[in-house]
């Protein structure tokens, strides 16, 4: 045997064990992050610079001032970044630039494209062709064919049970998953995402499906300005449909948010001033993250996308870690980037208008709820916003409730 042809067998061999452990696991019930990718995978030499020329860079980026922490040493994912909400300073990253499968935090573009399009209380009635092309094990809220949603629930579904049904659903009534596809790629380059590449509108694992930790961050940045995003990122449980006659809710069944670091699950404690934002996990992708916090004003976001530690549920206690450290090193750290601002943007078509009632969504009474146990205050209190449409934990309100800085355009 030659060596090349010893080589390729090998490099086989070890993919299929990698794919038939995932299996196992997924079949055991757990996730597979640890075991999602080729761990011997190396970034490029250099990658984008959009943000600035550091973030172009293999490897860890960080320039720690007087009195400033060291970062985490129990790091392991591919890529992550830390930055501020506000300001759009990069405090520090790991090959923020590197195109990765980004699972369900992809979702986040979707949202950001789709959610301005249709207004709460729009209604549609799910036929067939509506969940036509869902990939094999995807996530999933219920959505049922022949029940009529609420834009209001599906969006619950999609936030808090990443459901890809719901998103072909949303889809469906956006002209259609290519169009979605479109629609999403022409955001994407218009927030200067250049490292997202969409296939598929739920993030499902895909040829050429990419994003990065940075890209990931600017979706999480420009959706947080938008009230209904906020809150639908920081809805830790809510009440979803599960039984109709003709075409009304008699029955509904409770979802949680699948963002450990929002409700607190497995192990996981909840993250002391969490308000969302998305989390996923594929086979390709691995486990990835996405999450916003504030402390005493300051609003930080944190991308991991894929850690290979084989620590049981890393990706949240490694962005736990990053959280802790960008709190700790506000003003003791010079920023090696900077998060840029959308280009301008052309008006928006009629087509773009949402669509539906007139008239203001109503509140629907079976709206979200959090527990009342617990919570990321650790004090477990729970404070409406919206009229009582949502209720989010009161350590996220700051995030969630606070007139957002508006992005000027570049």
């Amino acid at each position: 045997m030659s060596a090349t042809h010893a080589s390729y067998v090998t490099s086989y061999v070890k993919k299929s064990a990698l794919v038939l452990t995932a299996c196992a696991l997924t079949l055991a019930g757990i996730a597979p992050a640890a075991v999602a990718a080729d761990k011997d995978d190396k970034p490029p030499a250099t990658m984008s610079d959009i943000g600035g020329a550091r973030l172009a860079k293999a490897g860890t980026q960080v320039d720690l001032g007087g009195g400033a922490p060291v970062l985490p040493k129990d790091l392991t994912a591919k890529s992550w970044i830390v930055s501020d909400a506000e300001s759009g300073e990069v405090l520090a990253s790991h090959n923020a630039h590197w195109k990765l499968p980004p699972a369900s935090t992809l979702k986040m573009l979707f949202a950001d494209t789709v959610l301005p399009k249709f207004l709460k209380s729009t209604t549609h009635k799910v036929v067939p062709s509506d969940l036509a092309g869902m990939g094999a094990g995807s996530s999933l809220v219920g959505v049922k064919e022949g029940f009529t949603y609420t834009v209001h629930d599906l969006w619950l579904g999609v936030f808090l049970k990443s459901g890809n049904d719901a998103v072909h659903v949303l889809s469906a009534m956006n002209h259609g998953v290519p169009q979605t596809v479109k629609d999403m790629q022409a955001h994407a380059d218009t927030l200067q995402a250049h490292d997202t590449h969409v296939v598929s509108p739920d993030g499902y694992d895909m040829p050429g499906q990419t994003s990065s930790a940075y890209d990931l961050t600017l979706f999480a940045r420009s959706g947080l300005q938008k009230p209904d995003f906020r809150e639908y990122a920081a809805t830790a449980r809510a009440k979803f449909p599960k039984e109709q006659k003709k075409g009304k809710t008699t029955e509904r069944f409770e979802i949680q948010n699948t963002n450990r670091l929002l409700t607190g699950d497995s192990g996981i404690s909840p993250y002391k001033g969490i308000a969302g934002v998305k989390n996923g996990n594929t086979t390709n992708a691995g486990a990835t993250f996405t999450g916003v916090a504030e402390r005493g004003g300051k609003v930080l976001l944190v991308t991991v996308m894929n850690p290979s530690s084989g620590e049981s549920f890393a990706v949240y206690k490694e962005a736990a870690r990053l959280l802790d450290w960008g709190f700790e090193a506000d003003g003791k750290v010079s920023p090696v980037g900077h998060l840029v601002l959308a280009k301008t943007a052309a008006a928006p078509s009629a087509s773009a208008a949402p669509k539906g009632d007139a008239g203001p969504a109503k509140p629907d009474a079976h709206a979200a709820v959090t527990s009342t146990s617990g919570g990321s205050s650790g004090v477990g209190i729970a404070l409406a916003i919206t009229g009582g449409v949502l209720v989010v934990l009161a350590a996220g309100v700051f995030v969630v409730r606070k007139k957002w800085p508006a992005q000027k355009r570049s």
